[in-house]
């Protein structure tokens, strides 16, 4: 009986070891990643601000005698965050590697698991950084589970905040693509035939024109915060089992819906935007031609992701290997450049991702280079075991 190649190709990969994580651990010891710990009890309030409050029903959440909500610990990148910018050293490099277990709820899988988290804060040569992240998680995944099968996604979020501010759209109708875009709903959101529906007439929120239109271009956290005082001297604390918190996050999502209806050549740009992939080098001619094709000036974006692409070639990924897409994204919502993940061909999860997130440093008032990324090795272990 003859064997399919995915099945001879799963029984060539080296098999797991129980040293594999400390082979992993000394492999980014030696790339000069120093080892660091955070507290596994955290406050939940940062998790909740700086990730998206739709992480609520992924937390294990608990409650303090004062009624402050704490969580286990659901990734390493936040807490290391916060760490960074009370330790005095802001503006200095710092290279971490975290590993332990975490808790969030991921259906069909267990919600604790180990990971292991690479954190690169500070690096100003952000191109040369987002290169040195993804080739380290790339040597020490196939450390573990070879390079057989073994693919490599790529994205830039910054190409697609360019293309939204070259196409003059207001900022409220920029966060919603945006957000959908991490989603992975955009697609659906650009279909020619909703987008020729006709918008509803205004109806419950909507009736608050004011206060909506007040919202529209202000920073979605001080929003929030603004609705939630709302509420709260309205005595309103929860209803049918929703609180204020919940309440607040629905008036928001309203006032986004409100926003700037995109015209049909707008959406065909968007559209064609989200098309392209390929290896890198392809995707970046297709951006040019699109931008040009436009007569948008997307060139600065671009630059940058052909920069990044020679770091990434020059640390010794092959690019063949390589698949870039210019509407890849991942769902955490303070990233704001680079981003990727790494899985073996067909599998339905990433064993490795990770992002550039500037955008969480920023929501904390301050301008930080940020590059990070995780492995799984729960995922490892069960596609070794395949």
């Amino acid at each position: 009986m003859t064997e399919r190649p995915e099945t001879a190709a799963r029984l060539a990969r080296p098999q797991p070891q129980a040293d594999d994580l400390g082979r992993l651990m000394a492999r980014l010891h030696r790339a000069g990643y120093h080892a660091a710990e955070v507290p596994v009890l955290q406050p939940a309030d940062p998790f909740l601000e700086l990730s998206g409050e739709d992480i609520r029903g992924r937390l294990f959440l608990t409650t303090n005698e004062e009624g402050e909500e704490w969580c286990l610990r659901p990734e390493f990148t936040i807490p290391a965050a916060l760490a960074y910018l009370k330790s005095g050293i802001v503006g200095r490099r710092l290279d971490q590697v975290f590993v332990g277990p975490v808790f969030r709820h991921r259906p069909g899988e267990s919600g604790e698991f180990t990971q292991v988290s690479l954190e690169s804060i500070g690096r100003n040569d952000r191109e040369a950084a987002d290169a040195d992240v993804l080739a380290e998680i790339h040597g020490a995944v196939t450390d573990v589970v070879g390079e057989s099968g073994l693919g490599i996604t790529i994205g830039d979020l910054g190409l697609f905040s360019s293309l939204l501010g070259a196409l003059a759209l207001d900022g409220v109708t920029s966060r919603r693509l945006a957000l959908a875009l991490g989603e992975g709903r955009l697609g659906p959101l650009l279909d020619p035939q909703r987008l020729a529906e006709p918008k509803q007439e205004p109806r419950g929120l909507t009736r608050y024109s004011g206060v909506l239109d007040a919202l529209k271009g202000a920073d979605p956290e001080e929003a929030r915060a603004f609705v939630k005082d709302l509420l709260s001297m309205a005595g309103i604390t929860a209803t049918g089992g929703r609180t204020a918190e919940d309440i607040a996050g629905r008036f928001l999502q309203r006032a986004r819906d409100d926003a700037q209806q995109l015209g049909p050549e707008q959406a065909a740009i968007l559209r064609r935007f989200l098309a392209i992939g390929g290896d890198p080098d392809r995707v970046a001619q297709e951006l040019r031609q699109l931008a040009g094709e436009a007569g948008l000036d997307l060139s600065a974006a671009i630059d940058r992701f052909e920069m990044r692409t020679g770091f990434i070639e020059a640390r010794g990924l092959p690019l063949a290997k390589i698949r870039a897409a210019a509407g890849f994204s991942r769902s955490l919502d303070y990233y704001s450049g680079f981003v990727f993940d790494l899985r073996l061909e067909g599998a339905p999860r990433p064993l490795a991702a990770g992002g550039r997130y500037d955008r969480l440093f920023e929501r904390m008032g301050r301008t930080v280079p940020g590059i990070g990324a995780a492995i799984w090795m729960d995922r490892l272990v069960r596609e070794m075991a395949v």
